[in-house]
């Protein structure tokens, strides 16, 4: 079981995917269990993230089921508390970062929104997460000391830092099963 986590706009779906049909493992998305969760409780993705701004029950309903999803083995959990949740259920946990500019022009991008208008949403958010991970469950998520792999994917191209993941995801295998 592989965990990756990071900021908003790092890559952690985009290189969970990769990541998971390299190996031929399934791939799980907290963000996607946040999607499910919003549909079948009837609300859109804004609205769940007001309500889970005051209700934590859907933090450990998104949480619970990534732990589920990571007892069940041969997956790759992207999310920004993976690696926290997958605890040591996680083979390898990896953790992915860029400049503030470089996530947020992927995630302007990707969304269709300006810069300026996903600058101010995410500043805010990542603000309003840092103070809930720490009241809900006393976890600092600048503390990435748990990480096994720390990659900021704004240095390189997409394909190169993938070919740089399989390479250090295939000899952290082999050397494990050396042990």
């Amino acid at each position: 079981m592989i965990s990756v986590s990071g900021l908003h706009g790092s890559g952690k779906s985009t290189y969970g995917r990769h990541i998971a049909a390299a190996y031929g493992l399934r791939h799980v998305s907290a963000g996607e269990l946040f999607r499910q969760i919003a549909q079948e409780k009837g609300y859109d993705l804004k609205q769940l993230g007001i309500l889970a701004s005051r209700d934590n029950s859907i933090d450990h309903l998104v949480d619970e089921r990534t732990k589920q999803e990571a007892a069940k083995g041969n997956v790759v959990i992207d999310g920004q508390l993976a690696g926290w949740m997958a605890k040591d259920l996680a083979d390898l946990k990896l953790f992915f970062t860029a400049s503030a500019n470089v996530r947020i022009e992927r995630m302007a991008k990707r969304d269709g929104e300006t810069y300026d208008a996903k600058e101010q949403e995410t500043t805010s958010r990542e603000r309003i997460q840092r103070q809930r991970y720490r009241e809900i469950y006393a976890i600092n998520v600048d503390d990435l000391s748990i990480y096994d792999l720390i990659m900021d994917t704004g240095l390189l191209s997409l394909d190169e830092n993938i070919n740089i993941l399989k390479n250090i995801i295939s000899d952290y295998v082999t050397e494990s099963h050396k042990k």
